[in-house]
């Protein structure tokens, strides 16, 4: 079969053929419908070397699938062949604490993982390809009614990612309280539609881009602010001087982080997202007071049971655009450039 590998740290990867999968014992192939492009990929090609994570090249890119069960192992039940599914990405040792409630980013023993901290496309094989290997059927989401493997497919991170990152602070997105989405990326534009249809917040989204701004405002976004100096004094002014109660940073660069800070409400959540690369010095007078600021990971099995059922509602939907397998390189040269609008998805 077809696969578009990494074969090596900082470079393209390259289209070529490998043997079709088989499944093992416990073990599901799935013919993969689609596989989302990612950005975190281009840091795969352009950033990482030997000994950023603990796992290196070759592998087949792809850690955002969605296909049809194809063949299972021995043992594996509750799967039929033809089945609709998606692919739960991260992949831990399934034993701890963390992997047992489907908390998988987090695996307390990555020693015991089939990759330490990745997953398929994250050290081992992904779903850029025309089949693929997943190590445990309890990877496998049946996918609900109504939502195709190519709608599908981005919401397993690009869905997923900002949907944790949101879920973890209802409590503070009431009637009345405002959330502000900076970046309006692959995974922001989600963002936004996600705080729309699970809270009452009313959302504030930032970018440079006018083109990432009317995509917001397309999302459901009620109000949009372009990034740079009068940036933060808008955003207070819109919430009555008092500031956002939740602020999501899909991008983590120096000044987004710093903007974050500028327009956090007391009390209120700061989530960092985005691996920009950026730093945030906290000291007792740097934040506002009880501000909670976190990074996360990905989500959990049980989260993406729920943005996949958000989807087939029609309540989530990426902003795609598809590429051949034979053209997923140029979905990443547009993704480099800054000129793909959404998310890529590639169909083999």
């Amino acid at each position: 079969m077809r696969a578009l590998r990494l074969r090596q740290w900082k470079s393209e990867p390259e289209l070529m053929e490998v043997p079709e999968p088989t499944p093992g014992p416990g073990e599901v192939v799935v013919r993969v419908g689609a596989a989302g492009a990612c950005h975190s990929d281009l840091h795969l090609m352009d950033e990482f070397e030997p000994g950023t994570v603990p796992w290196n090249p070759p592998f087949t890119l792809g850690h955002e699938n969605a296909g049809w069960v194809h063949a299972v192992g021995d043992g594996v039940r509750g799967l039929t062949i033809g089945q609709p599914v998606a692919v739960y990405g991260p992949w831990g040792c399934g034993t701890c604490a963390r992997c047992r409630v489907g908390v998988d980013p987090y695996c307390e023993n990555p020693a015991g993982a089939p990759v330490p901290g990745g997953g398929g496309g994250l050290g081992l094989d992904g779903g850029m390809a025309e089949y693929e290997l997943v190590p445990d059927a309890r990877h496998i989401v049946p996918l609900p009614d109504g939502l195709d493997p190519v709608d599908a497919a981005p919401l397993t991170d690009a869905g997923l990612t900002p949907y944790h990152a949101i879920r973890r602070s209802w409590a503070k997105l009431p009637p009345g309280s405002t959330a502000v989405v900076i970046g309006v990326g692959g995974l922001g534009h989600v963002g936004v539609q996600i705080l729309k249809a699970t809270t009452a917040a009313r959302v504030i989204a930032v970018d440079n881009r006018a083109e990432a701004l009317r995509l917001a405002t397309e999302c459901g976004a009620d109000q949009t602010v372009a990034a740079g100096p009068t940036a933060a004094e808008e955003i207070r002014a819109a919430t009555g001087g008092r500031g956002a109660d939740v602020v999501l940073d899909f991008v983590g660069a120096d000044a987004t982080l710093a903007l974050g800070v500028a327009v956090a409400r007391t009390v209120g959540d700061l989530t960092i997202v985005g691996i920009g690369g950026g730093t945030l010095p906290v000291s007792f007078f740097s934040v506002p007071y009880e501000v909670s600021i976190a990074t996360t990971y990905w989500g959990s099995r049980p989260e993406l049971v729920e943005v996949l059922e958000l989807g087939a509602q029609g309540l989530v939907r990426p902003k795609t655009t598809t590429f051949a397998l034979d053209d997923a390189l140029d979905a990443y040269r547009q993704m480099r450039a800054g000129t793909l609008e959404g998310r890529a998805v590639i169909v083999p």
